[in-house]
């Protein structure tokens, strides 16, 4: 989920934040408390995976990006993506390594989470699909993505959409402990950096994960069909492996490869985005709501949102706002 680094500021609230195409069109259609889903998916091959992912909106329009985290999938944008297909926008939800269809070309490819390498996942799917800047949006995973390719590639960039704000890892500020209740909200990551929670995690992934949409979203009223919908992203073969390796990489319990590590030197230096940008915030991030935080790491043309009574999951539990804040960059 999100950042060490960005946890840090959240002790007062820790306990609550556990915290070549195919031709087929994505379509939507009415889902028992969820109100929208798309029901088919385009595959492409995209560096070094087959890309799974939705697509809303006319084919000539400016494009948008919008990107999951965990654990979540592409449906966080199933009310987002019509919306912003009715104003003209090409709306691209690609499912993350490790999620929904989407697959690694080699069974030789080391299954990796690190940050770098799912930021130039984007890079390739934007290079596949022949898309040369696009507005990108996300939260959790996807806001830290979105922001690293903001902050290194922002001619890739138009503008950017980010969640809890500025989420790029560093890794030598996570070997830093926290305050005692800050950790408490830690403790999935502990969990994962043993044998018994990959085990457990393996075990019980739809169970765990439906845990963490409860306390990280406690507000928002989800009901089973909403969850399931989701939860069958899980089973992708590759999602364990993923998880468990993002989160023991960020805590230095395991390494990345070496054609990382200029970006990775890149990002612990923690970049200034440049591109215009809006930051949202909600209940989830406590005491870095106001967003004075991380204000200083955009340096282009800025606002901030914060939005009351909404969890973790913000484009999906707030869906019209999040749309809204899309166009409004755009103009930017």
């Amino acid at each position: 989920m999100i950042s060490r680094r960005e946890f840090s500021q959240l002790a007062v609230v820790a306990a609550v934040s556990l915290s070549g195409c195919a031709s087929t069109q994505a379509l939507r259609t009415s889902t028992a408390g969820s109100h929208e889903s798309f029901v088919a998916l385009k595959q492409v091959k995209a560096g070094l995976l087959n890309v799974g992912y939705a697509e809303d909106g006319p084919a000539g329009g400016p494009p948008v990006v919008l990107l999951h985290g965990w654990p979540y999938d592409i449906h966080s944008y199933a009310d987002v993506a019509p919306l912003l297909a009715a104003n003209g926008y090409r709306v691209i939800v690609p499912y993350l390594r490790g999620y929904g269809t989407t697959a690694f070309l080699s069974s030789d490819t080391f299954r990796n989470g690190q940050q770098s390498a799912v930021a130039l996942d984007v890079i390739a799917l934007m290079d596949a699909l022949q898309i040369p800047k696009a507005v990108l949006g996300g939260f959790d995973w996807g806001s830290r993505t979105a922001a690293i390719v903001a902050a290194l590639w922002p001619e890739r960039c138009k503008a950017l959409v980010a969640v809890s704000g500025y989420l790029i890892t560093d890794r030598t500020a996570n070997l830093q402990p926290l305050a005692p209740q800050a950790e408490y909200g830690w403790w999935y990551q502990y969990y994962f950096a043993t044998d018994r929670g990959v085990e457990g995690y393996r075990r019980y992934t739809r169970d765990f994960n439906k845990l963490i949409w409860k306390t990280a979203s406690p507000k928002w009223n989800f009901d089973d069909a909403t969850y399931d919908r989701t939860a069958a992203s899980f089973t992708n073969p590759d999602h364990v492996a993923i998880v468990i390796h993002n989160y023991r990489w960020r805590l230095s319990l395991a390494n990345g490869e070496p054609q990382y590590d200029p970006i990775e030197q890149q990002l612990s230096a923690m970049p200034v985005i440049t591109v215009p940008a809006i930051t949202i915030a909600s209940d989830f991030d406590g005491p870095a709501a106001d967003g004075t935080s991380y204000r200083s790491k955009f340096a282009g043309k800025y606002a901030h949102r914060f939005l009351p009574g909404i969890g973790h999951n913000v484009p999906q539990e707030a869906p019209q706002d999040f749309a809204n804040a899309v166009v409004e960059v755009d103009g930017y």
